[in-house]
This record gives structure tokens, C-alpha cells and sequence, in this order.
């Protein structure tokens, strides 16, 4: 990780899974591809939306906006217990959740820096001073189905 505070680092995060978004549309232009499903844990309340992107642009994580590797969908909170993207084709990938509980479009924080709503990651990867690396966050999609849980974290 790069120097900085570890709030600054989670709302960069944050703000950049914010940009995740349009409902259930996929990214890259897909043929028959294998379906990954996502089981979120561990949300709050059942306001606003989950936005959630998926994407095998390292340089794009947890970003995924322009990514043209990747794929977004934005589902109710209280629907989003399973996420679905479909028609994946084979590679490594890393997802990046965002619980935007009033449904604004953007990662909102707490005094500037303190992310208020809930975030989570493929693998359940760490977030120590900021956002996980793709690596860490890695999830490789082949021909079979795949499963993967991802628990929802606030800080506040």
C-alpha cells in the first residue's frame, strides 16, 4: 500500500465502487460464458441499493468504471442477499460491493474521510489501509459455476 490514512484509502475505495452501476448491465460484450453467483452476508438494513462490479482490470479495481473486462450490477438492498453476473467469460477477476443505503450514487462519508456505508470484497479480502489489492481480491472464473460470499463491512 501507498502512504496515506487508512480513512482516506477506504473512502477512495468507496468512492470507487460508487461509480459501479447501471442495473444488471454487463460490461464486455460476452458469448456463452459461466455464471457467478455472489452471496452477500452481514448487510445492515435493507435500505438504498448494492452496487457491485466485477472486473479483470487490475489497473481498474475496485473502480471498474471504463472498464471494458468487467461487468456492474445494481440491485435493492433488500434483493441483494444473491447477485448474479452472467454469461462471465473465463479469466481472473475481482469483485467490489458498495452499500449505498440512500441510493445517491456515491460513497458516503463521515467528516470528509470515514466511509458511512458498507463495502465488501471478493475473497473477503483485507482492508488494512485502504482498498485490497486486485490480487488479493482475486477470483478465477472458468467453465463451472462459481460460488463466492462476500461480507459486508461499515465502519460506523
Amino acid at each position: 500500500m501507498q502512504n496515506g490514512s487508512w480513512a482516506g484509502k477506504a473512502l477512495l475505495a468507496l468512492l470507487a465502487a460508487a461509480t459501479i452501476g447501471a442495473p444488471a448491465t454487463q460490461l464486455a460484450a460476452q458469448s456463452t460464458g459461466t455464471q457467478v453467483v455472489i452471496e452477500v452476508t452481514n448487510l445492515r438494513n435493507e435500505d438504498g441499493v448494492v452496487r457491485a462490479c466485477m472486473t479483470r482490470d487490475s489497473q481498474r479495481f475496485p473502480r471498474c468504471q471504463d472498464s471494458t473486462q468487467g461487468y456492474r450490477a445494481v440491485v435493492p438492498a433488500g434483493e441483494a442477499t444473491t447477485l448474479r453476473f452472467t454469461n462471465v467469460q473465463p479469466g481472473t477477476y475481482a469483485i467490489a460491493l458498495l452499500h449505498d443505503e440512500n441510493d445517491n450514487g456515491k460513497a458516503d462519508r463521515v467528516l470528509g474521510m470515514m466511509p458511512r456505508e458498507g463495502f465488501g470484497f471478493s475473497n473477503d479480502a483485507p482492508v488494512n489501509m485502504g482498498p485490497p489489492d486486485f490480487e488479493d481480491a482475486a477470483i478465477t472464473v472458468g467453465a463451472r459455476e462459481l460460488h463466492q460470499t462476500i461480507r459486508m463491512r461499515y465502519m460506523l
